[in-house]
């Protein structure tokens, strides 16, 4: 049984999901254990699975079975710790197979708990495939929605993050139509206060700075290209401003991120998935890192797709998950 921890634990524990066991998630795990850690790993996976991988991958890697309560201790390079959990299919590098899609959400169930009693400090979670979990008829919509509905979140925020750009989204996963009529003022503006609050807390920044996009063209070209930018996002500007909170907004998107402003901005609020996120893809891909906001638990992420072309050949890039991993052992750090 899992006991509730009084005191931090350093070096943090880090419990990583392989994800989906077809792609690349389960590659960039072992090649995460290849290098040395200031923090104890804990990965979730069918052992069977991560061992064959590791054979095609030609590491060489030991996997111990991890219990609850284990001693936490730096990571060794070359070993890693595991919680086995099975598939319920046979899995092919690149196949995807419905079947398994149970055994994909065990894992983020599994390490939302770990988390949630304080066994593990910090989750990183590699890509899962969300239209094979939806054809499972299991309705996913993505990581941020699953762990905000797991953790009981009133609010939970995705952002993506590189070394020279923080992204906040105010919606996540929705068809382009349903956008406008997700904004919602009260919204918008308990958004910019998780994203302020994030900064100052887990960043160190004690005056940030958030820049608001605006939805429509021109940012609604004073209500001419849409109304959505004057009634809805600029009185949650206002009144975050009322508060503290340093914002400018809404802004045009097309022009928000010219160097000048993006240097001297701590942080994007954009309306929807695809408006900010080329920009930070175009400008870090492969080093940016995905953290929701707004949830009890420490939660990090790549920032790409399970690249099921890339499986089990040797050409998928760590780098993102490297840096995921980096990202949450210095919030849990920075929280102890």
């Amino acid at each position: 049984m899992v006991t509730v921890r009084a005191d931090p634990i350093t070096p943090p524990k880090i419990v990583l999901t392989s994800g989906e066991p077809a792609g690349i998630g389960p590659d960039l795990i072992l090649t995460a254990a290849m290098a040395p850690w200031d923090a104890h790993l804990v990965a979730l996976g069918d052992r069977s699975l991560l061992a064959s991988r590791a054979e095609l991958l030609g590491l060489s890697i030991s996997l111990a079975p991890y219990t609850s309560g284990n001693h936490s201790q730096p990571h060794t390079p070359g070993t890693l710790s595991l919680i086995d959990l099975p598939l319920s299919k046979p899995c092919e590098a690149g196949v995807l197979e419905p079947g398994n899609a149970r055994s994909v959400l065990a894992q983020l169930e599994m390490a939302t708990e770990l988390c949630r009693v304080g066994e593990c400090q910090a989750m990183v979670t590699a890509p899962v495939h969300k239209a094979i979990i939806n054809e499972a008829g299991i309705p996913f919509s993505g990581h941020t929605e699953f762990l905000a509905s797991a953790t009981h979140a009133e609010r939970a925020v995705m952002m993506l993050a590189s070394d020279t750009l923080r992204i906040a989204l105010a919606t996540t996963h929705l068809p382009l139509r349903a956008v406008p009529d997700a904004l919602d003022t009260q919204a918008l503006l308990e958004t910019v206060n998780i994203v302020d609050a994030h900064l100052r807390t887990r960043c160190g920044i004690s005056q940030p700075k958030i820049v608001v996009l605006g939805l429509n063209p021109h940012a609604g070209e004073g209500g001419h290209l849409g109304t959505e930018d004057q009634a809805i996002i600029t009185p949650a500007c206002e009144a975050a401003r009322t508060q503290g909170v340093d914002v400018i907004g809404p802004l045009p998107a097309d022009s928000a991120f010219i160097p000048p402003l993006r240097d001297s901005t701590d942080a994007y609020l954009a309306m929807y998935h695809d408006q900010g996120l080329p920009v930070l893809k175009a400008l870090g891909f492969h080093h940016a890192v995905n953290v929701t906001l707004g949830l009890p638990i420490i939660r990090t992420s790549v920032d790409h797709g399970t690249a099921l072309e890339l499986a089990g050949t040797g050409r998928a890039d760590a780098s993102s998950l490297r840096a995921a991993i980096s990202n949450a052992i210095h919030i849990a750090t920075s929280e102890a």
